[in-house]
């Protein structure tokens, strides 16, 4: 098993909604959320960071390859892939398949098992 970690910026105003979307995501969604993540093969994980520079989300993935199973998703067009994504846009200013335009994540440190 693979891990990756990224770290998005929450707009500025957004938090509140944020919260809601994360609340969707733990309730009402939360079928839809866990099946498409068992169909990209990962298991995600989000953190809230609230910072003096404003507020971050921590997502890991984990999985065999999670870099593609996150490529993968941000071009998604099914109902659920295509909410969220918009949601991501609203939320964290930026659509998430201009993110792979950038380099991955690299993991620098590891303590072991």
């Amino acid at each position: 098993m693979a891990l990756m970690a990224s770290t998005f910026p929450i707009l500025p105003g957004k938090t509140d909604d944020w919260h809601r979307f994360i609340g969707e995501l733990n309730g009402a969604r939360r079928a839809e959320f866990e099946a498409s993540r068992k169909a990209l093969g990962v298991r995600e994980r989000t953190f809230f960071q609230p910072t003096p520079m404003g507020d971050f989300v921590v997502v890991t993935l984990e999985g065999d390859d999670p870099g593609a199973s996150f490529a993968r998703f941000a071009v998604s067009t099914d109902p659920f892939s295509t909410w969220f994504l918009a949601k991501v846009k609203e939320l964290h200013g930026f659509d998430l398949a201009h993110v792979l335009q950038g380099p991955m994540p690299e993991q620098v440190v590891d303590s072991g098992s």
